[in-house]
């Protein structure tokens, strides 16, 4: 099997599931230097601390995916290349002593711009529009046409995977190429920003920081909920959103909820976020699944028959990072396998994915999660409490313990407080009717799965 093919699908799937900043900082040079026959990956970074990071907090969901990719392998170890040449500090060979593979994957990442931080392949070309995101995409296309005069600031927000990131940078790519360099644009996920604040005030440079975010025309800000409850950051963006709003420059934000549903976050910045444009992006219908499919397929130079896309767009629904998930495993499938694709080898693909991301998920899990996604305790959803408050996310646990971890109704009853398992049915049911119907339950149920499985 090609090693450089292996490392590109699984860097392509690790992408998919932690933060861009995380990913580009450690992962970015990343290589696979080697297979031995005991099934023993080893993989090289670029010094001792991403070596250590990636070992205590990536182990678990790279090898996942490695395996979900080649049953073979085994275990992984990690080692640092040093040096222009980038030769492994740790030479660890198979018993043939055979060469290790110095060569390493070109990802896309590495074509981003350093001035604006914008990706290239985020363009308006590639996004596909539907019933779920026609809103933001009109609001988006008449911004670019009157910069910071209209829909200003402008908030998007919708579920992980919807595609948010996608066209808030594609509305800066698009103001980069219109305007070449007469508007000054920057894009920078929320995570970059609190990082940034805190170098500041560790070096003193602060002013530095102002400097550098209140001279530009487009402040793009992806995943501002990340904000919330981190003081120092939150003031420093206050004065920069005054800074830019009262010199009509163009603010362009995104959070996975609206910014009344942010609970950390400062009334100061969430009534600025309320006076301007705000759309939501929903989950694509069936039809828009299968457009995203060929789009993303064509994006790839490959293609699978009507009858394939409409089996992955039924079995798929959630967004559309776990769609490039599978077609990413689909074209490396195709790419190293001798059998044809058939339809039962694709569900077989997606049903492995969708119990991979799960795999290592317990029941108490779930249930804090949902807890502290309510803003309450996992003694409470348990208790025998029928506040209103508490009921709904009650039902979502059960329904999730039901969902993803498959637990029987008698086990589901235990945990949630020794209840019967006829509640455990009653609650699995109501939930399960609700979410094709109420879009606001759905938005809620695919927000707290991304959370349990970031776990």
């Amino acid at each position: 099997m090609d090693l450089k093919k292996l490392w590109q699908t699984t860097l392509s799937e690790l992408e998919l599931q932690i933060s861009r900043p995380n990913f580009l900082t450690w992962l970015k040079n990343s290589q696979l230097i080697e297979k031995n026959k005991e099934g023993q990956i080893i993989i090289g970074l670029a010094n001792n601390f991403a070596k250590e990071w990636v070992e205590n907090k990536y182990h678990k969901i790279i090898l996942g995916i490695l395996r979900s990719l080649d049953e073979t392998i085994k275990g992984i170890k990690y080692t640092v290349i040093t040096g222009p040449t980038k030769e492994p500090a740790l030479k660890i060979r198979n018993t043939q002593h055979e060469k290790i593979n110095k060569s390493h994957p070109s990802f896309p990442e590495l074509k981003i711009d350093p001035e604006t931080n914008l990706h290239p392949r985020y363009n308006f070309n590639s996004f596909v529009v539907g019933s779920s995101n026609e809103l933001a995409y009109a609001a988006a296309s008449a911004i670019i046409k009157d910069v910071g005069k209209k829909y200003n600031p402008f908030f998007i927000y919708g579920g992980v995977g919807l595609g948010k990131t996608h066209l808030i940078q594609a509305i800066g790519n698009e103001i980069k190429q219109l305007y070449k360099n007469r508007i000054k644009t920057k894009y920078v996920p929320s995570e970059k920003f609190v990082n940034e604040v805190i170098w500041g005030i560790r070096n003193k440079r602060m002013d530095d920081i102002k400097s550098r975010y209140r001279n530009i025309d487009v402040l793009i800000i992806d995943d501002i909920q990340f904000i919330g409850g981190k003081e120092r950051s939150e003031e420093e963006f206050f004065h920069t959103f005054n800074a830019l709003y009262e010199n009509n420059k163009q603010i362009i934000i995104s959070s996975d909820r609206p910014p009344a549903a942010i609970p950390t976050l400062e009334e100061r910045l969430r009534s600025r976020f309320l006076g301007g444009m705000i759309a939501d992006i929903g989950l694509p219908d069936y039809e828009m699944r299968v457009a995203i499919i060929k789009t993303k397929l064509q994006e790839q130079n490959s293609a699978l028959s009507d009858d394939l896309c409409g089996l992955i767009a039924n079995k798929v629904r959630k967004n559309v990072r776990e769609i490039e998930g599978i077609l990413n495993k689909i074209t490396f499938y195709r790419e190293n396998k001798s059998d044809d694709l058939t339809p039962a080898i694709i569900e077989e693909i997606i049903d492995s994915s969708i119990q991979q991301s799960f795999k290592n998920i317990s029941p108490n899990q779930v249930i804090k999660v949902v807890a502290e996604f309510f803003e309450t305790t996992p003694n409470e959803l348990t208790a025998r409490s029928r506040r209103k408050e508490i009921v709904e996310p009650r039902q979502i646990a059960i329904f999730l313990l039901r969902d993803i971890l498959s637990l029987s109704y008698p086990n589901i009853g235990e945990k949630m407080g020794k209840r019967d398992h006829s509640t455990a049915i009653h609650s699995y049911e109501k939930i399960s009717e609700e979410i094709n119907k109420n879009r606001d339950l759905n938005q809620k149920v695919i927000l707290i799965k991304e959370l349990i499985y970031k776990q």
